[in-house]
């Protein structure tokens, strides 16, 4: 049993809610201070509680919760306003976001870094729709936060800097070899990719193409190869 507390006006964004006995909710809150937590919102599916508009996914809230177990009690959450609503493809990607943050964040571990990455990407995300770059830029920042480093501007094991003519093969927990001296299974990148990601540059249609299915390779091996819920439904959408 964890020690008790009570925590006010903290930010965050809920990742995830699901029912709980008759009219409460479970709330998986992703905090700037405290990382990703499960909340129970009691009564919050009633029809009259002040909770039932508030918990809502892709915005920004402050939240007050109190206890000490593995699952603590909501006390109130407030709006802070100024995002709309996200909708179609949108949507899709904020549930994309979501859903990263739900597969690699433990409980309770604090990323304030990590949180003001993911509060820039839900505010751009109904004001752009150049959804790519932001994506790539957000699953780097992930797996950095999460210790996975991603070498991208020297060649694996050396000081060489990467080539931008030169293409390389990567390889998990090394990073970037020349191709051919590396086993042929690997992804395969350009150096202009390797650095234009390293300088968060995501415009040409190359770096785009390449340092997106690096960045699935890169996270279907820490996740262990489970699938991704929100890459289903983009299939799915994108077959209809």
């Amino acid at each position: 049993m964890g020690q008790k507390q009570r925590v006010d006006q903290q930010p965050g964004f809920i990742l995830h809610t699901h029912p709980y006995r008759e009219t409460s909710l479970i709330v998986e809150l992703f905090s700037r201070d405290l990382g990703r937590l499960a909340l129970v919102a009691k009564g919050a599916r009633r029809p009259m509680s002040a909770l039932r508009g508030v918990l809502l996914a892709y915005q920004p809230l402050l939240v007050d919760w109190s206890g000490g177990g593995e699952v603590k009690t909501l006390v109130r959450a407030e709006w802070q306003g100024g995002q709309p609503m996200l909708q179609g493809r949108a949507l899709l990607c904020g549930y994309y976001l979501n859903e990263l943050l739900m597969r690699f964040l433990p409980r309770e571990d604090p990323h304030p870094d990590l949180y003001a990455s993911y509060a820039d990407a839900v505010g751009l995300l109904p004001r752009t729709d150049r959804f790519e770059p932001l994506l790539r830029r957000f699953e780097l920042q992930l797996l950095e936060q999460m210790g996975y480093g991603v070498p991208l501007t020297h060649e694996a094991g050396s000081d060489r800097a990467v080539a931008p003519q030169t293409d390389y093969h990567y390889i998990i927990e090394r990073g970037p070899v020349p191709a051919g001296q590396a086993d042929e299974g690997a992804p395969r990148i350009s150096g202009t990719t390797l650095l234009d990601m390293a300088a968060g540059r995501f415009e040409s249609a190359l770096t785009l193409a390449q340092s997106k299915s690096l960045l699935r390779h890169l996270i279907g091996h820490h996740l262990g190869g489970q699938a991704l819920q929100s890459r289903r439904m983009f299939k799915e959408l994108q077959s209809l």
